[in-house]
């Protein structure tokens, strides 16, 4: 009876073991194997060792193309990840406020994260225009183009046309989706018990005291989890910027992102091999960060139940 049953269990979960071991476990060994291999995908591959590795090494040295594409990753990681969180978190907290219409404006907020990234890569296209982009427009109509133009910055501003503007812009379109942190900073601000904000009220806090000293310390585990699944997918941004630019990394390669540069060397130059490499290395620095945000976190996270 107990064979029947680990028999009948192993037949109705092979559909999924064959896809992880085809799908997953053989492409990831695959890929290692050959980021050690001289591979264009068109012939054999040749053990070549830690060949491609030395490549690496050798474009960052002459601070290539390679060192533009790593350059440009971890601006974007810098800034769009930080800006990103706490835009999220202030946008919860105007949200959790009781008022009317909130259900609405939740909704509001949150549906352009679920717009397809395709489609709003196309739509801040036409946002950014630097003649005829709303954004520009809204600065004009605000007085905000003035302003800009007083402290000696070009105005109408390039945006995607401008490689000083570029990054910002792609920076500026990652905040249009930030719903999804806003809902999980929600699900985390319903959590705060009412009597610390009590306890805060008779004690004299200002609504910024309280936010500072009751609300951010209680949700810094959100925090964390934001800051982490903010490195992994800045570290791997690749769609809106090959959609943007035709997948050329334009004006002067200053968009030029890391995924974008390996994407190249695999499918567009058939450097496999380099690329495998490139992809592992990518792989190492992203467990690193992770690791490191992981074993700083116990600074500045408080788990309630746990004291600290």
């Amino acid at each position: 009876m107990a064979r029947r049953h680990t028999i009948n269990g192993l037949l109705f979960t092979s559909p999924a073991i064959v896809g992880l071991l085809l799908l997953t476990v053989y492409p990831l060994a695959a890929s290692l194997y050959y980021s050690f291999c001289s591979y264009s995908a068109l012939k054999p591959p040749e053990w070549v060792g830690i060949g491609n590795y030395r490549l690496i090494w050798r474009d960052l040295s002459h601070k290539g193309l390679l060192y533009e594409s790593v350059w440009n990753t971890v601006y974007y990681s810098v800034f769009a990840v930080p800006l990103g969180i706490v835009t999220a978190f202030l946008l919860a907290l105007l949200l959790n406020q009781k008022v009317r219409g909130q259900a609405f404006f939740r909704t509001l907020f949150y549906v352009p994260s679920i717009v397809p990234v395709v489609a709003s890569s196309v739509l801040w296209l036409w946002l950014l225009n630097p003649q005829y982009g709303l954004v520009n427009l809204a600065l004009g109509w605000t007085g905000l183009e003035r302003l800009i133009g007083a402290v000696g910055i070009k105005v109408p501003i390039g945006w995607l046309a401008d490689p000083a503007w570029s990054k910002p812009a792609l920076i500026l379109m990652s905040l249009w989706g930030a719903g999804n942190a806003m809902v999980i900073f929600l699900a985390g601000l319903q959590g705060v018990p009412e009597e610390l904000y009590e306890a805060a009220d008779l004690d004299g806090a200002s609504s910024w005291q309280k936010t500072l000293h009751v609300t951010a310390p209680l949700m810094s585990p959100y925090f964390l989890f934001m800051l982490i699944m903010g490195l992994i997918g800045s570290f791997q941004y690749f769609t809106q910027a090959w959609v943007m630019t035709n997948g050329t990394g334009s004006p002067a390669n200053s968009t030029m992102m890391y995924p974008m540069y390996l994407f190249q060397n695999a499918f567009q130059f058939f450097k496999m091999g380099y690329a495998c490499a490139m992809a592992w290395l990518m792989f190492v620095v992203i467990v690193a960060a992770t690791a490191i945000v992981f074993r700083t976190s116990a600074r500045y996270v408080y788990y309630g139940g746990e004291g600290r």
